[in-house]
């Protein structure tokens, strides 16, 4: 580690008054005991006259494309704020209070390391978690450190960005709306150009209806309990991380399959190529855990909120979590037996369906009226399965001016057992798998 330094938004401008604060709703409540959301673009160091950047002065480039950026998502160098109402059941509020008290930026070197020391290994290999900061950080914890940590690893012919935001913030379509938005100020400052980028909203998202805002929340209760939980919890045996690269005809493949396999006739390409994929994931996993075949395996998936709400409707330029948590349960014989692909995606499907507006509220006012915060069950190991991110979000356009990535990495916070990461890959209409998943 080089240094270690604090980058604030040079300008509250677009935003008024900096001290404003904006109170959290169920959707981003439900993350605060996880940790912080992490990517990491792995890139060559550029050798083009016209866009290379010599490299005593690349670190502090990328500190002041970084303030530009944080003019345009000023919560983001805030902090959370927790605020006790006083009264006898122990309830807090939480908020993001916009002081500009800045972000995270950590430089480091790591001299040998190269590339293909990324690229190469079968398992990604254990050092690229060191390129992530903070270490061990949940999102509760954001009242003392920052909501956003970038780090910025010069490799022997490469360079790693990693980002690590807090989970409460946002989801991965506003995260990959923040990183784009610095490497397209970054990629402007190099060519002398303005930026384009435009404002997002932090304002959150509630219904139509009698809401008490702010929420409040047991938040006290709700620490202890998750403290208890992680001394119970089961420990998980070592596990590793595996990127598998599925390519667009493979997908497409699979795709085909699950379709031909749904047993109503008369629907027909109702699969898409995402649920076919994670289709095939799931069983390939369970197949190889020699379960009895009358137990149920689960997989939990999330669903977006964005396209199924209208009253009032969720801006494009909406920064904050719209996920909705669902799943997917069934007999070890129906997923791994005859059909079992299409019988998984069409189960998938069905829920996604059931995801409509009158749903979404329905538990949007229900949680308010009993928050709860559940973290995955930790005694379900081979039978529980997770999915993250999104292939709709390629992180692969993502130029910070020498060009685009040759590898995306996801961190080590929020990693568990039977975790899996879904990105876009390299490749047009490819997906980028990572699997977390014990030797054993």
């Amino acid at each position: 580690m080089i240094s270690i330094t604090t980058i604030r938004a040079r300008s509250c401008l677009n935003h008024g008054d900096s001290t404003r604060q904006i109170d959290l709703n169920p959707w981003d409540l439900q993350y605060l005991v996880l940790g912080y959301a992490q990517k990491g673009l792995l890139f060559h160091r550029s050798t083009s006259s016209s866009s290379s950047i010599p490299r005593e002065t690349m670190i502090q480039h990328l500190r002041d494309s970084l303030s530009s950026t944080l003019d345009l998502f000023l919560p983001l160098a805030g902090r959370l704020l927790v605020v006790p109402h006083g009264r006898e059941d122990g309830t807090s509020s939480v908020f993001i209070t916009c002081n500009n008290a800045g972000v995270s930026f950590v430089h480091g070197i790591a001299d040998n390391t190269t590339i293909a020391d990324i690229l190469e290994p079968t398992y990604v290999p254990r050092i690229v978690s060191s390129f992530f900061p903070p270490r061990n950080i949940k999102n509760f914890e954001a009242t003392r450190v920052p909501l956003v940590a970038v780090q910025v690893t010069e490799l022997v012919d490469g360079i790693f960005i990693a980002c690590s935001m807090n989970h409460c913030l946002a989801d991965v379509k506003p995260y990959w709306n923040f990183l784009n938005a610095w490497a397209q100020i970054s990629r402007n400052r190099l060519k002398q150009r303005a930026p384009n980028s435009k404002l997002a909203s932090f304002e959150r998202w509630f219904p139509h209806g009698n809401i008490e805002r702010p929420i409040a929340i047991p938040f006290r209760k709700i620490l202890q309990h998750h403290l208890k939980e992680s001394t119970d919890s089961i420990q998980s045996p070592p596990f590793s991380r595996r990127i598998f690269h599925f390519k667009r005809e493979k997908i497409a493949e699979l795709k085909a399959k699950a379709n031909s396999e749904i047993e109503d006739g008369a629907i027909s390409n109702k699969i898409s190529s995402l649920q076919a994929v994670l289709g095939h994931v799931w069983r390939s996993v369970i197949k190889n855990q020699n379960l009895n075949t009358e137990e149920e395996v689960t997989y939990r998936f999330l669903i977006s909120a964005r396209s199924r709400v209208s009253h009032p409707p969720i801006l494009d330029n909406y920064f904050g979590i719209t996920v909705q948590f669902n799943k997917a349960t069934m007999k070890v014989r129906e997923l791994v037996g005859d059909g079992g692909l299409g019988k998984f995606a069409w189960q998938m499907n069905k829920a996604i369906s059931s995801c409509t507006e009158e749903k979404i509220k329905s538990d949007f006012e229900a949680w308010v009226r009993n928050p709860t915060i559940r973290t995955p069950p930790g005694g379900t190991i081979g039978k529980f399965m997770i999915t993250a991110s999104s292939p709709r979000t390629n992180f692969y356009d993502i130029d910070f001016g020498w060009g685009r990535p040759v590898a995306v990495r996801g961190g080590s916070a929020n990693a568990k057992h039977w975790k899996l990461t879904v990105d876009a890959g390299a490749e047009e209409g490819s997906f980028d798998v990572e699997l977390c998943a014990s030797h054993y």
